[in-house]
């Protein structure tokens, strides 16, 4: 009797499908989008529950200090003979005064301020500069020694002011 050959040829190839690679590109970037837009739903769905505390920052109470308000008032550019020598050094000088308010209500803006209004203030600066000399004006920690001299001088002579901070707009010297 004759017996069947039931086993596969081992020549013969089985056929395969070929996929279109635009069709394998668009299904990899629609499953890529629907991961990402699940991610990103999940998360804010933990955020606005509570359940993730990297989403939401701790809550700070800021207090607010009842601290005064300051306004600036800048003085007329001061031409000043030094104290060097000679007499021949000066310096020329430009203030704003940072004037403390005990207040708290800032006050009107001048236009133009009055040609005598700070004459107290230009006495008391033209005092603490006619004795400074250029050199020790024009050392690393000068201005900052001039600065504290003219607060001290100007705390004592005009004590209503209430001067925070001295700052020079111009800072000219000349030998």
């Amino acid at each position: 009797m004759a017996t069947a050959d039931t086993s596969l040829p081992s020549t013969a190839a089985v056929p395969t499908a070929k996929v279109p690679i635009t069709t394998l590109l668009v299904c990899c970037l629609v499953t890529v989008v629907f991961a990402v837009g699940s991610a990103v739903g999940a998360m804010m769905f933990l955020a606005k529950s509570g359940k993730l505390a990297a989403g939401t920052a701790p809550a700070v109470a800021l207090e607010k200090k009842d601290a005064a308000t300051t306004h600036s008032k800048a003085l007329e550019p001061m031409l000043i003979n030094l104290a060097d020598e000679g007499g021949h050094a000066y310096l020329r000088l430009g203030v704003v005064l940072a004037e403390e308010d005990e207040s708290g209500v800032k006050p009107k803006e001048e236009a133009k301020p009055e040609p005598g209004a700070d004459a107290s203030v230009r006495d008391t600066i033209f005092e603490v500069l006619g004795r400074q000399m250029s050199p020790a004006l024009l050392a690393p920690d000068g201005k900052e020694k001039l600065k504290a001299a003219l607060m001290t001088a100007i705390g004592q002579r005009n004590p209503e002011l209430h001067v925070k901070t001295i700052y020079f707009t111009d800072f000219l010297v000349q030998r």
